[in-house]
């Protein structure tokens, strides 16, 4: 919808009027309505995508009682980031998005700064969900491979890390084909991807409890707590509290409206430029918030489905049993089997998820790309001029491809080590709601009296949120820093403080010998 005011006949885009008061020209093609909007940021939230491949976690910590309630509860505080966010999203529709915000709401002595960490703690943020997401493809794939070849235990084919690794790449490689499409392509793609993920998830959590022969009782799924996780651990606070992580990693990505503003996921939570969105300053807040608010209420129903056919823990968690043990693609294949005599049911159940994590990954990769661009556009990056450079279909291609080529980089990582390889992707949660909390922060401190809303606000409420949602991200650093188990080895240490530390490091050093000199935070281009 294009909704704006009168100009002779022609009808003007709120969004696109917004974006010329903030002094930037129109450039990335405005073609993103209401549902194209929600469905990227959807497919990048993908409760599919995070569910499935966190589900591990969940159940080694906590177990039932981790997944239903901690996921009800990371919900309600994303959701409070969420409404910060879509508030000022409604005033700064562009898609610069976070560092932009920054940058607006530090004021002039600090916008600079405030523009740089925040823009760099969401760049690295984004391309390592992408790596994340990709790499747990692969390794999906490689888990269907393994079942569809007799499972573990019937001899199947067990793919090597340098399979993996090659898998990896040519996902990569069919997101960046995609992602150079025209926008229209790329509208159609987010909701197929949306209709996909939407779909999957209700036939799966209905399907799953119904074809098992064996289910969990309502008071094994809503109060049993599983404390036997083999680490050591055994107080039941610090139990749960590192079994949310599955829940916060799964709904990151929702920032996608802030940069491509169609309509919102269920983030990284993160699609388009919000200047690719009509009607930016109002279809960005709908796109966050209805993002955010389906995605807890879907994933809800698929954690409980799949709980229902838990009834051994210890099995399911075990490295020996068919999937090696992929709790979730084990639970898919013994519901199959155990009614039909075989799990080909089950495999069939991972390729829909398999196919929701494919459009995640896609998804992802266009919202990183379109920070890639405004970041660029505003001198932030090496080689700005490159990255900053659209084609004839007006898709930044260079910065698309910037993003799969260090989105494999990162994966590499997991050659060499799988600690590694964890430490690098932490930065994807703890890294992006930093990014998230920034703009937040200064929206409630120094911005609080000059902050004009947009079309989305929440009034005398807006204070009250924004230090909810800043306080929340605050403690969810904290907590995911903590040791996952004991003792503590090389093996064994969280490496996710050391990953941030030095990101932080990295991003302080570089602006107080470099970018200080030169970086101005957005430059507008409305004169160009």
């Amino acid at each position: 919808m294009v909704s704006g005011s009168e100009n002779g006949n022609v009808l003007v885009d709120s969004g696109h009027t917004r974006l010329n008061e903030l002094g930037y020209k129109q450039e990335l093609k405005r073609d993103l309505s209401v549902v194209s909007n929600f469905a990227f940021s959807f497919s990048i939230i993908s409760v599919l995508t995070g569910v499935t491949t966190l589900y591990n976690t969940g159940l080694n910590y906590g177990g039932p009682v981790s997944l239903a309630y901690g996921w009800l509860i990371a919900g309600a505080f994303t959701m409070f980031v969420g409404l910060s966010m879509s508030e000022i999203c409604s005033s700064y529709p562009t898609s610069g998005g976070l560092y932009y915000w920054s940058a607006k709401l530090a004021g002039p002595g600090w916008a600079p700064f405030a523009s740089w960490i925040t823009g760099w703690f969401n760049i690295v943020g984004q391309w390592a969900v992408t790596t994340s997401i990709d790499f747990s493809l692969a390794q999906m794939i490689q888990v269907i491979i393994l079942l569809s070849t007799g499972g573990k235990t019937g001899g199947g084919y067990e793919a090597s890390k340098y399979v993996v690794i090659g898998i990896h790449g040519g996902i990569l490689l069919l997101h960046a084909i995609i992602n150079s499409l025209p926008i229209s392509w790329l509208s159609l793609f987010g909701q197929l991807a949306a209709a996909w993920n939407l779909v999957g998830v209700f036939v799966l959590m209905i399907l799953i409890p119904c074809v098992a022969t064996e289910r969990a009782s309502a008071k094994f799924v809503f109060t049993h707590f599983n404390t036997d996780n083999g680490e050591g651990i055994n107080n039941k606070v610090y139990i749960f509290v590192l079994g949310l992580l599955m829940s916060q990693y799964t709904l990151t990505g929702y920032d996608a409206s802030a940069h491509m503003v169609i309509a919102l996921f269920f983030s990284s939570l993160h699609c388009q430029a919000t200047e690719e969105t009509k009607s930016a300053d109002k279809n960005g807040p709908r796109g966050i918030i209805s993002s955010i608010g389906i995605s807890v209420i879907v994933g809800w129903g698929y954690i409980l489905g799949v709980t229902f056919a838990v009834t051994n823990i210890p099995f399911l968690l075990d490295t020996n049993n068919d999937a090696g043990g992929y709790a979730i693609a084990e639970i898919f294949y013994l519901a199959f089997k155990s009614r039909y005599g075989n799990g080909v049911g089950g495999i069939i159940c991972l390729g829909v998820v398999a196919v929701a994590i494919f459009f995640c990954g896609m998804s992802s990769v266009t919202s990183n790309s379109r920070m890639v661009y405004a970041f660029s556009r505003d001198g932030a990056m090496p080689f700005s001029s490159v990255w900053h450079k659209v084609n004839n279909q007006e898709v930044p291609i260079n910065a698309v491809w910037l993003s799969v080529f260090i989105s494999f980089c990162m994966a590499l990582t997991s050659l060499g080590s799988l600690v590694a390889f964890q430490a690098m992707v932490s930065i994807a949660t703890i890294g992006l709601y930093i990014a998230y909390a920034l703009p937040i922060f200064f929206r409630v401190t120094l911005a609080r009296k000059s902050f004009i809303p947009g079309p989305f606000n929440l009034g005398r409420y807006g204070i009250l949120v924004g230090w909810v949602s800043v306080l929340w991200v605050a403690t969810i650093s904290i907590l995911f820093s903590l040791p996952v188990a004991y003792p503590i080895t090389n093996e064994t240490l969280n490496y996710t403080p050391v990953a941030v530390g030095c990101l932080l490091f990295l991003i302080i050093s570089s602006w107080i010998f470099s970018a200080r000199h030169w970086f101005r935070g957005p430059i507008t281009n409305i004169s160009a």
